[in-house]
């Protein structure tokens, strides 16, 4: 690459200690001075809003986001109306509903939601989440009928269904169906009873970016307004639903969902349930993984959804949903601790996945292959979701992983940004490379035949040929340089206006220059976090690197003999023992 090609790079960063290429997310001065104008805020927010995008029409919401504000009518998905009010017959008429989930976060928090809500209004609900290795991805027959046998006239399927018609054939003359989903479309809906799915292929709500508790909620909302409508609750308090929003927002961000518009409405307002510990399964989470600030969207997707997640991996499929829907504070502790045991054997299980898949992407990455396609004998379908997920973030690649199992590879995949994943996989399927796929943008699942895996990959890689202009090494976007002298807790407080952070929204890096580590030690049982104090310009800020390990950055960091340094990372204001400070957490580093 030439120096003209590295004009953008930041402080000339264009492969980091990290790996990375330092760039800076640009935007227009013009705009990101008249939205500091126009909200009363520091340039430096109104740079941030203006690189994300923001206009000024929908700054005010950005920065205070209400369902009031940002709530559109439900009835704009299709069939809502439908599934609403033959939700409001299965109430009205006390019926036994069954809820058919998927064994993600997202699968457990919407029949979570599901089954709470419907319960609050009188009727009887059974729920299933299906082994992931004895019965795979999404509805199966012998589960179906199962609920059916159990009394169940109305089965809803929650984060699945979308591509399910021959499976929930078996229900025909038995129950109806009620599909709430948000994965891709490949043709028409199934001939069930409603399918409300905003990714469907002739839904125009523009809603496309809610998961699947998004859309319960949503179907809740529905519900409750036309039962209204009927005088259901004459003689009966209507349902709090703001009291669901501690699931969504969970959902929402361990989905991956873009934290824009909608989401990030109900992100914001679910977080500040989420912090009153009402729901037992959630605060007892939240004790066994230590957190104790004010949850937040990392909270959710770092804390949280791991451990919601491991059972559904490695052990119990339904044990998040059981915990989630737990209303005994000391079963609940109890479910938590399971998770929480059952989430460091998954990290045990990963680590012997990670190494063996990470040589082999290196390898296909030498051979100049668009997409990542790798799988193992004896790596467990349980984690290679996560691992797909390294490989994504190590290459900057799409990366397919899977397991064998039964004559089969099942598996998982992870993309990068504006390149659409989950279409590729149906694209496959359909051209009968695939047993099964599906999946959205950013992530799908799939199973194949092991001799299938060559023609897969070929097909891929033509498919996905535009990654291939993508740098190998992943960029890092950095908002903007803060000296030592200036990386003050105001500035933190500043900064934290703009969150919930996540996918769409993500937390702003800033890069310290020129820095020197003045003192460093390391922190926890195992040494894993080092915290460094570094100096410039007569400043002196406390930095954080988690997950340190024996990586280039910690040792940069722990040289004290070393030179002057670059760090990128995010300034956060922490809260400790009534105290708050700020604290520069790292996430690269270069030499300066």
């Amino acid at each position: 690459m030439d120096g003209m090609a590295h004009m953008d790079a930041v402080l000339c960063v264009t492969e980091s200690l990290g790996g990375r290429y330092w760039r800076w997310r640009t935007a227009e001065d013009r705009l990101g001075f008249a939205l500091s104008q126009r909200l009363g805020v520091p340039e430096i927010v109104g740079r941030i809003m203006a690189a994300r995008g923001i206009s000024p029409d929908e700054a005010a919401d950005f920065l205070n986001p209400t369902l009031r504000a940002l709530l559109p009518d439900p009835a704009l998905m299709m069939d809502m109306e439908v599934a609403a009010a033959r939700l409001a017959a299965a109430i009205t008429g006390a019926e036994t509903v069954a809820i058919f989930g998927d064994y993600d976060v997202d699968g457990a928090c919407g029949t979570a939601l599901l089954a709470t809500f419907l319960r609050m209004l009188g009727c009887t609900v059974h729920t299933h989440i299906p082994d992931r290795l004895a019965e795979g991805y999404g509805p199966n027959e012998g589960a179906l009928v199962a609920l059916s046998d159990r009394g169940a006239t109305l089965v809803v399927c929650v984060d699945c269904g979308t591509a399910a018609a021959v499976p929930l054939a078996a229900l025909h003359g038995r129950a109806d169906i009620i599909i709430l989903d948000h994965h891709k479309a490949e043709g028409p809906p199934p001939p069930v009873h409603a399918t409300v799915n905003p990714n469907r292929l002739d839904d125009t709500s523009g809603l496309r970016n809610l998961c699947a508790a998004g859309v319960a909620f949503m179907t809740a909302i529905a519900t409750v307004r036309t039962l209204r409508r009927q005088n259901f609750f004459a003689a009966r308090p209507e349902p709090d639903l703001r009291s669901l929003l501690d699931l969504v927002a969970l959902a929402t961000v361990c989905d991956v969902m873009p934290l824009i518009g909608l989401n990030r409405a109900l992100v914001t307002q679910g977080l500040k349930l989420m912090a009153t510990r009402v729901r037992p399964g959630v605060a007892a989470l939240l004790d066994v993984a230590a957190v104790r600030d004010r949850p937040s969207a990392m909270t959710c997707g770092f804390a949280l959804g791991p451990r919601i997640n491991a059972g559904g991996r490695i052990s119990e499929s339904d044990l998040g949903l059981r915990l989630l829907l737990c209303e005994d504070p000391l079963e609940a502790r109890a479910l938590a601790e399971r998770l929480d045991a059952v989430n460091r054997q998954r990290q045990h299980v990963e680590s012997g996945v990670l190494d063996a898949a990470m040589s082999a992407a290196a390898a296909q990455m030498q051979g100049g292959h668009a997409v990542l396609v790798v799988s193992g004998a004896t790596w467990h379908p349980g984690v290679v979701g996560i691992v797909a997920g390294r490989l994504r973030e190590k290459f900057n690649r799409p990366a397919c992983v899977g397991g064998h199992a039964e004559g089969l590879v099942k598996g998982s995949g992870r993309s990068v940004p504006g390149i659409d994943l989950g279409a590729a996989i149906i694209a496959a399927r359909q051209s009968g490379l695939l047993v099964s796929g599906g999946g959205h943008a950013m992530a799908a699942g799939f199973s194949y035949e092991i001799a299938a895996q060559p023609g897969l990959h070929a097909f891929l890689n033509d498919r996905l040929a535009a990654v291939l202009d993508l740098p190998p090494r992943p960029h890092l976007d950095i908002e903007a340089t803060v000296t030592a002298p200036g990386a003050t807790l105001d500035l933190a407080r500043t900064l934290s206006r703009l969150a919930p952070f996540g996918a769409g929204n993500p937390e702003p890096v800033l890069v310290l220059p020129g820095v020197r580590v003045s003192r460093v030690d390391r922190l926890g049982n195992d040494g894993n976090t080092v915290r460094a104090f570094v100096e410039a310009g007569g400043g002196r800020v406390k930095t954080l690197l988690f997950r340190a390990g024996d990586g280039p950055v910690a040792r940069a960091l722990t040289d004290r003999a070393g030179g002057l340094l670059h760090l990128a990372g995010h300034l956060r204001a922490e809260r400790w023992n009534g105290a708050e400070s700020v604290s520069f957490v790292v996430q690269d580093a270069a030499a300066a």
